[in-house]
């Protein structure tokens, strides 16, 4: 009997040190914890980097296409100087870019306003991809295809001053405009923390942060500055309309860039933006012609090269988020409005030169608000599904984005132009306007016949 008990208790304290029993002890109580790895660091995408790069290209390449845009527009004796104008902000623009403007714009936030001064000069923007824009890109390559995006905008503006803004002062005006409105309108709805993005208002390539800005911002100009001598009196027919052809093709080109490019990356959705950036831009030149032959009797080359411009700019805040059959509505309905738009100038009595307010500011606005009726998150999952996809509350986010960007934009460009004005001067006297801009402020002509 001795003898079966020492044997059971030897069997039963065997059992206790079994294999199984061990591993469940170990795991349930002294075993380490799994060791979390860490994520793998961003890297750098060669196809990703080369579509972003050639769409920086396409856009750089807007900013001449603008100059020949606004450059027919005008009378033959301010060719030059509506050209400089645009030329200029290339190198205006890119300065102030590297120094502050792009830490402003994008750096980290403050107060969900603007972003600190930790990137001025370019400090610590590498070749390394920053996460928070763009992961899998040169942090240097986001930078400076956002340049031009900051190029382009305030060269907008001039359309509305043509023909009678002195050149120094126009310098002067880039400086303040720029540091005063683009940058932080940028923050606002591109940077990381910025209080539009984080309010779910969609902008995929500038709607709020490139046309809206502009074109109010040309109108609050086209009031201050006021008319050229001898408007309504005299003709002031453009010159050259197949200079301005040209430039609308060249915009119309650079845009599959500005659009495309705003994916940060080649694939869907920089194929989707692209696709309906030029269906967008087909309706609105089409119901902008006949909207004109309607109203006037004959479809002209001008308003056609008009009509696409429209197009261009009411798909751009879209462009991310919508399908192909919103763009043609989009753009249809651009076309209309817009060539509305620039009717009501002269009933209002501003003389906004080269339609700025109707194309950039009305057009911007319409692209917005059309982003909050036609969104999709089929399109972009990270983007938001507009009122026609059962969802009010984004429609209600791109009102009131829409409204901040038009009061804020207008009111500080009054306050510029006040200051500059006070102490710069902003015309021509009325002998250089009437010589014109190219002698009176370059000492060149656009023609040597």
């Amino acid at each position: 009997m001795k003898r079966l008990l020492s044997i059971l208790m030897m069997i039963g304290l065997l059992s206790f040190a079994s294999p199984g029993f061990t591993e469940e002890a170990q795991v349930g109580s002294s075993a380490p914890a799994a060791v979390e790895q860490p994520a793998p660091a961003p890297t750098v995408d060669t196809g990703d980097t080369a579509w972003v790069l050639i769409s920086t290209a396409l856009v750089m390449l807007m900013t001449p296409g603008l100059a020949l845009f606004y450059g027919g527009m005008v009378r033959k004796k301010n060719v030059l100087g509506t050209i400089m104008q645009s030329f200029i902000a290339l190198g205006v623009m890119t300065i102030l870019w590297v120094l502050y403007g792009y830490s402003l714009s994008f750096g980290p936030d403050v107060g969900h306003v603007i972003g600190n001064l930790d990137w001025v000069g370019l400090k610590g923007v590498g070749l390394e991809p920053n996460p928070d824009y763009a992961a899998t890109i040169p942090h240097q390559a986001f930078m400076i295809f956002q340049m031009m995006f900051a190029v382009i905008t305030p060269a907008l503006i001039t359309g509305a001053f043509a023909e009678r803004f002195k050149f120094s002062t126009y310098l002067v005006f880039l400086v303040l405009w720029a540091t005063f409105i683009y940058f932080p309108l940028a923050h606002w709805v591109w940077g990381v923390g910025g209080w539009i993005r984080n309010l779910g208002a969609l902008d995929f390539a500038g709607g709020l942060v490139v046309h809206i800005s502009s074109g109010v911002s040309a109108l609050a100009a086209a009031i201050f500055v006021g008319r050229r001598k001898g408007y309504g009196r005299e003709p002031m027919m453009p010159h050259n309309i197949t200079m301005t052809l040209i430039g609308a093709s060249l915009l119309w080109f650079g845009w599959f860039g500005f659009n495309g490019g705003s994916a940060v990356a080649s694939g869907s959705l920089a194929t989707s933006a692209f696709v309906v950036t030029h269906i967008a831009t087909a309706a609105a030149a089409l119901s902008w012609m006949f909207a004109e032959w309607s109203h006037r009797g004959k479809p002209t080359a001008l308003g056609a090269a008009s009509g696409a411009v429209a197009g261009l700019v009411a798909i751009t805040p879209a462009s991310g988020f919508v399908g192909p059959m919103s763009s043609v509505i989009i753009g249809l309905a651009a076309g209309v409005i817009c060539y509305l738009a620039i009717n009501l100038k002269s009933k209002f009595g501003y003389d906004d030169s080269l339609d700025v307010v109707g194309v950039h500011g009305v057009g911007g606005t319409w692209g917005a608000i059309a982003t909050g009726l036609f969104a999709s998150k089929a399109i972009n999952p990270a983007g938001n599904d507009g009122l026609f996809f059962g969802n009010p509350s984004l429609l209600m986010n791109q009102l009131i984005s829409v409204g901040a960007a038009w009061v804020y934009s207008f009111i500080i460009t009054i306050i510029i132009l006040k200051v500059l004005d006070a102490t710069m001067g902003l015309r021509v006297d009325d002998q250089a306007e009437f010589v014109g801009l190219d002698h009176a402020q370059h000492g060149e002509s656009g023609y040597s016949l």
